[in-house]
């Protein structure tokens, strides 16, 4: 008897089925590989910004300001403190903006260099003496800081550090020779060594300086009348302006 196409037994069904998924192979999945971590990556990660020259640095060669927990490079900290110290500021502020932490000395002594701390120690010790108690060796190779500690006049002194001598009270190289209230009483071009080397030197040869243009001049001979080279006239004796009716100088 012959059968439909559609009527189909049970051995056939199998057959068909089994046929069927030898020949589907479903397709494979893609496996995903992790991309490796590169150096650059890895030092980003274990490196922190500084704020002041925007380069990234190892966090051990941070500094972090205790007052205010800014955190910048050492390099940089140490340029920004020695930068305070050359301007002769001993309160070193953080520099970030418009922060108003401040750097402490003890805080910095692992990382500054000596002379820097030295100098910033100074500046503290400095900072605590009165303005009116404290003044400065008058020689410009020195300019060390020195101390009035007492009520006591004193002229003539020697500065510790240069060992040279300076007058206590006009705060100027020692004038000897010359009392403190004429020295002063001298234009600021008149009170160099050589100057009053030479100012010694007229008063030892009894020269007379013009009343006008302040050149000395000597007589030697004739009367008190002088005319010096800028045409001025006067007494030699007196300094005064010579006219016809001037007297009685000897």
């Amino acid at each position: 008897m012959a059968r439909e196409p559609n009527d189909l037994s049970w051995h056939d069904l199998f057959l068909h089925s089994t046929s069927s998924d030898s020949e589907y192979e479903p397709e494979s999945e893609p496996v995903s590989e992790s991309e490796p971590v590169t150096d650059s990556e890895s030092e980003r990660e274990h490196s922190q910004i500084c704020g002041i020259c925007l380069e990234p640095k190892e966090v051990d060669q941070m500094f972090t300001i205790v007052s205010c927990n800014h955190i910048f490079c050492t390099d940089c900290i140490i340029k920004h403190i020695e930068t305070k110290i050359q301007e002769n500021s001993s309160t070193v502020s953080c520099p970030g903006l418009d922060c108003k932490g401040i750097l402490e000395p003890d805080a910095c002594r692992s990382v500054i260099p000596k002379h820097v701390l030295t100098a910033w120690d100074g500046l503290i010790c400095e900072s605590m003496i009165m303005d009116s108690q404290k003044f400065y060796c008058p020689f410009k190779n020195c300019s060390a800081m020195l101390v009035k500690d007492s009520n006591e006049v004193i002229r003539e002194s020697e500065c510790p550090i240069c060992r040279r001598l300076f007058c206590a009270q006009c705060r100027t190289p020692w004038h000897s020779g010359i009392e403190c209230a004429e020295f002063q009483s001298l234009n600021e071009d008149e009170r160099e060594r050589e100057d009053l080397m030479l100012r010694n030197l007229a008063e030892a040869n009894n020269w007379k300086r013009c009343p006008r243009c302040k050149f000395y001049v000597e007589k030697n001979e004739g009367c008190l009348h002088m005319t010096c080279r800028c045409a001025f006239q006067f007494c030699y004796a007196c300094g005064a302006t010579w006219s016809s009716n001037h007297g009685g100088c000897q």
